[in-house]
């Protein structure tokens, strides 16, 4: 009762504070607040309509929650800027509050932590023990509120500030030789780039030189120099640390990836900033003694009598919208109400330009002191811009404008990523439930429901599609974000120390590059060939250690940062076939083995009477190989067997025997031991709570969901929809059908038959691990030039020594011979495949993208068009933006190729989501990654048993006769071939298939 009081008087004293406040505001947005629903808390609304708009301006956010002043957190960066700040309309030169300070007065925030404490008749608050314990959860996910606010708004403005700070340190006490010299290098490019970018607002303040920035400057100015300076160098920075090609990046992405950052900052910015440009300080101080004094404050622009006839009209629409709880369109209305727009890819890419440019200008590096003098004396630039060739195909090649780094700061990227700053970092409170396209996922950083990369036509149709079509969708990426990770301490305590050592050990990338061979001193032809070869094979490897490197220090750097945290979350959302991905995209469980193996539940359970038995299940399963084959019964033997290995894994790691480095997932088996023995050293295991995420992997899952497709009897024995007394291994069935080809062909005359020599030289490669990769892909598309090299790979991971020309003849009739046993295989699989991709050609051929939409109701366009160009003069080269707009051609053939895997992934996402949703109703932790589902030992058994009735439900549907009905209304003028028949597997066995997951 006493909480309906409380909100009926606030929102009393909210509609008196709003129709004084917003008087002299716009006259259509100064009564919103009397727009909601009479039961509705004013920010539940915010929530749903406004907070994923990221480009609203804070004036329309302040009247429509009708929320006090809220200081904006970022500092002064310079009196010079004041006047390109006020472009902007944004005043900077007073004193801000943090985020922090302004979260306290977020009615979302005082929602959440309201807690029924029921009166004594006294009138007084009556207190228990469990009523302090509530109060005390609620003021504690208050405090990490607040924190997650921090993180999310403050990130650059942080960074900044300790740049300040440690340069002020720096002169009082010269501290300039005893930094790390990646820090000293962000340290000595930050200051002349601030001073740049600064100069480069207060030239645009000058008319005289205005209109050479037109059309980058307005937007520049809507931030201080320092904070975009920081944007510049970390965003660059970043990419040199995830690139690919050794020490350049493309100007293109560098100039995108920089204009999105600064414009998701200034959303924020404007988000947080609520005094208005044209009211005084006066009003506010009058406004806070509670009175205010209009002759005192700014007089709102004049209005004529037809702006108040819209603005009422728009009044009135924005009321039914309201009732009838279309939020999304209330955002939509006020948006284009509003003189602000998306700055699109263009703008992006011309802000990005010049502050590469300026930063090109001002960052120069010193070699070190242990060179010559000579050296030591000269600058050099950091960076250059030049041009790069890129392969397309056999014969083309596209010229492209890069960033080159020099190899002095090259060398130095990957210890710079403690200093690097990364928004996007997992959530210290649950996400944001997903209500929109952009309305979900963080508190305040950009976000939104499905990467569509550029592909407007299928975010317009997710946009478009009723949210009651997507219910079970969306809840599913709520019940994956909901749940709780904490850092494995002891697993990373072992991995820093093998990372301290030099790594190479459990898949470790080694610090140290492979030697590049000098040229030889001789002028033979073919020792030169080799030394080219030799050359370029050095320098590939030495770039892809240096990626792997960098990738490495970006998961501990996030590791590290979250290790005291007791839980932190991972937002999730979708690709454009449904498939869920957590959106923080370095340190997640979808990660390597070393990402896994450092990660667990924050949540605990028991692992009662099974829970034992699952860990060492699970322990045999992360130790691959053959182990991973058996029986359970073995598995379990087999663990037990290993004991005295397993307990000096876990007592000494690194000066033991080394067993766990010997798995094939060596960090998540380290974890598993350590889990076993601690539940073993219990006494009791039974009640031991485990917070460890034991998984549960599809057998080869793509071609399971074809065997169920097709009915295909044969082709589900082959991957355990049916039960037996061990796993079946489609890969070794596979193995084994190639080489009995193989042996045939043997015995022929090489001089008469091509095949025999290839197959006598291959014979003894012949095994599961060589076709693994051919078989996994085959259903997804795979096709000849794909097998060939997937096979070369393996060939050349083995260090044999043939030639190689010989080894490629190889691989191409290894490559066939797989194919070919696959097609026998599974007949009924191929079958659909071939008529998947009969039915994407004829849409296509008429210039659609195949649609279609997900058993859960997920509308699904492909994305594959030709792509226009729109090209765009930026300050630093004309780059070409691609356009992937609804009126560019299709490509047939990609549409074609493309459709039998993707309609496959939607289908997978869909048992995933069906599965999280029901364990989240039985009261289990779950997590997801594809084809492998995650929860606690002790819940392995419900989870196993929800997930098949999850997979029989799903396919009891009647979903290529859907697809079909589909596609003939979508064009009911074209003919589409009959479904293919199936065959008679029954989808009730699936329940009893032991090694379905396993």
């Amino acid at each position: 009762m006493w909480r309906a009081a409380a909100r009926q008087l606030a929102r009393k004293r909210l509609e008196q504070r709003t129709s004084s406040e917003h008087h002299h505001s716009f006259p259509f947005v100064s009564n919103l607040t009397s727009l909601l629903p009479p039961r509705t808390r004013v920010d539940e609304t915010l929530d749903a309509a406004l907070y994923g708009l990221v480009n609203l301006p804070w004036l329309f956010l302040q009247s429509f929650s009708g929320q006090d002043s809220i200081n904006p957190s970022y500092p002064v960066s310079s009196s010079n800027s004041s006047k390109a700040h006020a472009v902007a309309g944004l005043d900077y030169n007073r004193a801000f509050v943090s985020v922090a300070e302004a979260v306290e007065d977020d009615d979302e925030t005082e929602g959440e932590l309201e807690t029924d404490v029921p009166f004594s008749k006294e009138g007084k608050h009556s207190t228990t023990p469990a009523l302090d314990e509530a109060k005390r959860l609620r003021k504690k996910q208050y405090e990490l509120r607040k924190r997650q606010l921090k993180v999310e708004t403050e990130a650059w403005q942080k960074a900044a500030e300790n740049y300040k700070e440690l340069m002020l340190e720096m002169c009082r006490k010269n501290l300039a030789p005893n930094l790390p010299f990646a820090q000293s290098l962000l340290l000595g490019w930050f200051e002349p780039l601030r001073d740049a970018i600064q100069q480069e607002q207060k030239e645009f303040e000058n008319l005289e030189f205005r209109e050479h920035r037109s059309t980058y400057g307005p937007f520049m100015a809507q931030l201080p120099a320092d904070m975009l300076a920081v944007i510049t160098m970390h965003r660059l920075m970043g990419l040199l640390m995830s690139d690919q090609e050794h020490g350049c990046v493309k100007v293109l992405i560098a100039a995108l990836q920089i204009g999105e950052a600064v414009e998701q900052e200034v959303s924020i910015f404007k988000l947080m900033n609520s005094k208005k440009k044209y009211k005084k300080k006066k009003k506010k101080d009058l406004k806070v003694a509670g009175h205010i004094n209009t002759s005192e404050t700014l007089s709102r622009p004049e209005t004529t009598v037809e702006d108040e006839i819209k603005s009422t009209k728009l009044q009135k629409k924005i009321q039914k919208l309201v009732k009838q709880q279309k939020l999304r369109l209330v955002g939509s209305i006020l948006r284009q109400a509003s003189s602000e727009e998306a700055w699109g890819p263009a703008i992006h890419a011309k802000v990005g330009s010049r502050l590469l440019e300026l930063m090109l200008e001002t960052a120069f590096v010193r070699p070190p002191a242990d060179q010559n003098a000579h050296d030591v004396t000269e600058l050099q630039p950091a960076f250059k811009h030049t041009q790069k060739n890129y392969p397309l195909k056999s014969s083309v090649n596209r010229i492209y404008g890069v960033i080159e780094c020099d190899p002095l700061v090259l060398r130095e990227v990957d210890k710079s990523v403690r200093h690097m700053v990364m928004p996007y970092m997992p959530m210290l409170v649950k996400p944001k439930p997903w209500k929109g396209f952009y309305e979900g996922g963080y508190l305040r950083l950009k976000s939104s429901i499905m990467r569509t990369h550029g592909a407007k036509e299928q975010r317009d149709t997710v946009m478009d599609t009723p949210r009651r079509n997507m219910t079970q969708v969306v809840k599913a990426l709520d019940a994956l974000g909901e749940t709780p990770w904490r850092i494995n301490g002891r697993v990373l305590d072992v991995l820093e120390r093998m990372w301290r050592e030099g790594g190479r050990l459990a898949d470790l990338v080694d610090h140290c590059n492979v030697p590049v061979p000098d040229r030889p001193n001789t002028e033979d032809a073919s020792e030169l060939r080799d030394w080219r070869r030799a050359s370029a094979t050095a320098k590939r490897i030495n770039s892809e250690r240096h990626s792997m490197r960098c990738d490495t220090e970006l998961k501990l750097a996030v590791a590290r940062q979250l290790r005291n945290e007791e839980s932190f979350f991972y937002p999730h959302n979708l690709d454009f076939r449904g498939r869920a991905y957590p959106m923080h995209p370095h340190l997640n469980h979808l990660g390597s083995d070393m990402c896994r193996g450092i990660l667990e539940f924050a949540e605990g359970r028991p692992l009662g009477p099974n829970g034992l038995t699952w860990l060492k299940i699970h322990l045999a399963n992360l130790f691959g190989g053959k182990v991973g084959k058996m029986a359970f019964q073995d598995r379990v033997a087999y663990v037990d067997s290993q004991w005295e290995k397993i307990v000096d894994s876990v007592e000494r790691p690194l000066d033991g025997h080394r067993w766990w480095l010997e798995a094939e997932d060596p960090f998540q088996c380290l974890a598993t031991c350590m889990d076993i023995c601690n539940a073993v050293a219990s006494g009791h295991p039974e009640t031991y709570v485990s917070y460890l995420p034991v998984h549960q992997d599809g057998s080869c899952n793509g071609l399971q969901h074809y065997a169920a497709l097709g009915r295909d009897r044969h082709g589900a024995e082959s991957v355990n929809l049916i039960a037996g007394d061990k796993p079946a291994d489609v890969y070794s069935g596979i193995a084994a059908r190639v080489r009995g080809i193989m042996e045939k062909d043997a015995l022929k005359d090489p001089a008469t038959n091509r095949s025999a020599a290839n197959a006598r030289l291959l014979l003894n490669e012949i095994d599961r691990k060589l076709v693994k990769q051919t078989v996994m892909t085959s259903v997804y598309g795979v096709t000849f030039v794909g097998a060939r090299t997937q096979i070369l790979n393996r060939l050349k991971e083995r260090d044999t020594t043939m030639d190689q020309s010989v080894m490629y003849s190889a691989a191409c009739y290894a490559a066939k011979t797989t194919l070919d046993a696959l097609g026998e295989m599974f007949k009924e699989a191929r079958c659909i495949m071939t008529w998947l991709g009969d039915c994407a050609k004829i849409i296509a051929s008429t210039g659609q993208a195949v649609k279609w939409n997900t058993p859960l109701g997920l509308p699904v366009v492909q994305p594959y068009r030709k792509p226009g160009r729109h090209l765009v003069k930026t300050s630093l080269q004309v780059l070409a933006l691609r356009n992937l707009d609804a009126d560019q051609p299709v490509l047939v053939q990609r549409q074609r190729s493309a459709f039998p895997p993707n309609f496959v992934h939607s289908l997978d996402s869909s048992h995933m989501m069906m599965t999280a949703l029901a364990c989240k109703d039985a009261g289990l932790l779950f997590a997801g990654v594809h084809d492998s589902y995650w929860t606690h030992a002790g819940d392995v058994e419900k989870m196993n048993h929800l997930l098949r009735e999850k997979f029989v439900e799903l396919y009891s549907k009647p979903i290529l006769e859907n697809l079909l009905s589909d596609f003939q209304e979508q064009m009911p003028n074209l003919s589409f071939p009959e479904v293919p028949e199936r065959g008679c597997l029954d989808l009730e066995e699936v329940l009893k298939a032991t090694y379905f997951f396993n």
